[in-house]
């Protein structure tokens, strides 16, 4: 397992404790188009300098596609459920957590991604807005699973609720996605007992906490990323969430000014203000 950061001055590797700056401009975009990217950075890594810790995170993401699978919870689909009953429906949700198929949609360009310490946003015309904590899969340009993230996404839940062909208004916007503090480059899934948990902070108020484990996603990892690249190309490979399995009471918003912090290991925690 090596971690990869994105800086302002490029990529660092870290392994067992300590960074590395590789010789030679490694990006992104080479990581998720290598046939072997554990293999790549544990090479760069040989050859690299180490160096301090980096002081500040951008996302690591640069040519991918965001992705997000929905309903792979059962906490998630009943949330949905309760919420599209606003437009008198609900039972699509039901369904689709059955389902062969899973529920898979375009969540973020690049530019509409922020890195750790980065304002995620709510939109001005919605009410009702929440965080989503997902552990986020790495496929590189030949559909394979390399690696993982953390991810957040921000979610209008008045918005999909009222109408489900309003899902990509709930979902795609600027600033409705965070991804980091880093990228974990391994050969194995994480393990069914990892923990996805987060806090919302209010000042130094937590008005909300709550964890749930991968193990609970319903459908396989590899199913989910063999979905998404059925009869899509990813010349860049992309970044896919997984779902959510923690979701807030119903009478809780977002507000300007709360700090959202996710915590996957080894990833870290994946710290971001609301604005």
């Amino acid at each position: 397992m090596i971690r990869v950061f994105a800086t302002d001055s490029g990529t660092l590797l870290e392994t067992a404790g300590k960074f590395f700056q590789p010789a030679s401009s490694l990006t992104i975009d080479a990581i998720f188009q290598a046939a072997d990217a554990l293999a790549l950075v544990r090479r760069v890594c040989e050859r690299a300098q180490p160096v301090p810790p980096p002081a500040q995170l951008r996302a690591p993401i640069q040519s991918q596609e965001v992705w997000a699978a929905g309903v792979t919870y059962f906490r998630s689909r009943t949330a949905r459920m309760a919420e599209s009953q606003v437009a008198g429906g609900g039972s699509f949700y039901d369904r689709v957590y059955e389902a062969e198929r899973p529920e898979l949609f375009f969540k973020a360009t690049p530019h509409r991604v922020v890195g750790p310490g980065g304002g995620v946003r709510i939109r001005a015309d919605s009410k009702w807005n929440v965080p989503e904590p997902e552990l986020t899969l790495a496929i590189n340009s030949a559909g394979k699973i390399f690696g993982y993230t953390i991810g957040n996404d921000m979610s209008s839940r008045d918005i999909e609720g009222e109408n489900p062909l309003y899902l990509p208004q709930a979902k795609a916007y600027d600033g409705a996605a965070a991804l980091g503090p880093c990228l974990v480059v391994t050969a194995e899934l994480p393990a069914p007992t990892t923990i996805i948990a987060i806090e919302i902070l209010r000042g130094k108020q937590r008005v909300f906490s709550g964890e749930t484990t991968v193990g609970q996603i319903k459908r396989p990892l590899p199913s989910l990323a063999e979905w998404l690249c059925r009869e899509n190309s990813f010349p860049a490979g992309c970044y896919l969430m997984t779902g959510t399995g923690v979701v807030p009471a119903d009478d809780f918003t977002l507000r300007h000014g709360d700090e959202v912090r996710i915590t996957i290991e080894p990833v870290g925690t994946l710290a971001n203000p609301v604005v």
